[in-house]
């Protein structure tokens, strides 16, 4: 039996993988917010003590890595199956920022380096076949770190404050090389009304108030999903019709 022309053996050897990776990101996020070491044997030890299977985790990324499979297939070549490669990557250690972020207001250095360093692996294989590509994602990079670099400092000078952190501008500095500059145009406005939404729906049910710092990682990661499973032009034309209220 095949889904877009995959069999579905790959797909169940990709979903017991993702179940792996996915009770692997519970450890990780888990050293991340003590501050641990990932691969460190002290680490493990008393990660082994408390383990308890994160079926939440292993669930989403087994699902994730279907739809990944289904969206881009598997090629013949190491080439063709870059975009699969690369997102198969990236998905775990979106996760890992949506919940640390969640819950400690921070996204780890040693994480946005290792989706940068990552992504500049990408970069220069794409470099390869087609030149172009790989100088769309480091456009992308300057773009996706640029507008957030600049909302920051704008909102330090009108508000006094910083409008959002600087683990967020390095987030979508590194996604940028995943994406290039017109997908991650589309994730920083998709993200920024989804914050929008999201900041409100989380003000009147917890009837905090505006002051309150709301993490802005998250509202990025599930932009960032979005864009990785939905056409660009699709998400385009849906944007455009949003801000121009039908017009467009």
């Amino acid at each position: 039996m095949y889904f877009n022309d995959v069999h579905i053996l790959y797909y169940v050897i990709l979903a017991i993988v993702g179940g792996i990776v996915g009770q692997f990101v519970d450890y990780c996020s888990r050293c991340f917010l003590k501050e641990q070491k990932i691969f460190s044997k002290e680490s493990f030890a008393k990660y082994k003590r408390i383990i308890l299977p994160n079926y939440t985790l292993i669930a989403i990324t087994a699902i994730g890595y279907i739809l990944l499979l289904y969206k881009f297939g598997i090629g013949n070549t190491l080439y063709t199956n870059l975009d699969l490669i690369k997102y198969l990557l990236l998905f775990p250690m979106l996760e890992c920022a949506f919940f640390v972020d969640l819950k400690e207001q921070i996204i780890p250095n040693r994480l946005n380096l290792l989706m940068f360093e990552i992504g500049l692996v990408f970069v220069f294989l794409h470099g390869f076949t087609n030149i172009n590509i790989a100088l769309n994602m480091l456009l992308g990079m300057f773009a996706g770190g640029g507008i957030f670099l600049l909302i920051t400092l704008l909102g330090g000078l009108i508000a006094g404050k910083e409008a959002m952190g600087m683990g967020d501008v390095k987030l979508m500095g590194a996604l940028g090389l995943y994406f290039g500059l017109q997908n991650i145009v589309v994730i920083s406005v998709l993200a920024f009304l989804i914050g929008a939404i999201g900041s409100v729906i989380y003000m009147v049910a917890s009837k905090k108030n505006a002051d309150n710092y709301i993490p802005f990682g998250p509202f990025i990661v599930i932009s960032t999903v979005i864009t990785i499973f939905v056409p660009f032009s699709l998400l385009f034309n849906m944007l455009m019709e949003f801000f121009t209220l039908g017009m467009y």
